[in-house]
């Protein structure tokens, strides 16, 4: 285990967070992407999701972010969530629920995933 991965399940990052936040997942830019909103949230972070669209359902999902590793994380975990689920399922994924798929997140950190859904709701509202 490296010495990144120690320090952040340290701080309180759930195995599963941890791994979506070493690997990376989904953090790059769909190009020709259906759908792409930049959102800037109350503590500065910054969040772009990019949606790929057929059918009314979500066939690939990535975002961009400037942000802490709660950021990070969220935006893996909900990219991860939408894929292959319909404009309106996605809507309805709950903060809660985000945090059930990571396994919980630090306290000071459940607002990035208020970050994540409130970019996704913004996305998919344009």
């Amino acid at each position: 285990m490296s010495e990144m991965e120690n320090l952040l399940k340290k701080s309180g990052y759930s195995d599963k967070a941890v791994d979506l936040y070493i690997n990376k997942v989904n953090l790059f830019k769909i190009k020709e992407a259906d759908i792409n909103f930049l959102y800037t949230g109350h503590c500065g972070d910054t969040m772009e999701f990019f949606l790929k669209i057929k059918n009314d359902k979500i066939i690939d999902a990535s975002f961009l972010t400037i942000g802490c590793v709660g950021a990070h994380v969220a935006g893996s975990a909900l990219t991860e969530m939408i894929k292959n689920k319909t404009l309106k399922e996605a809507e309805e994924i709950t903060e809660e629920e985000i945090l059930q798929f990571l396994n919980g997140l630090p306290t000071e950190k459940k607002d990035c995933v208020c970050l994540a859904k409130r970019t996704l709701a913004k996305a998919l509202k344009k």
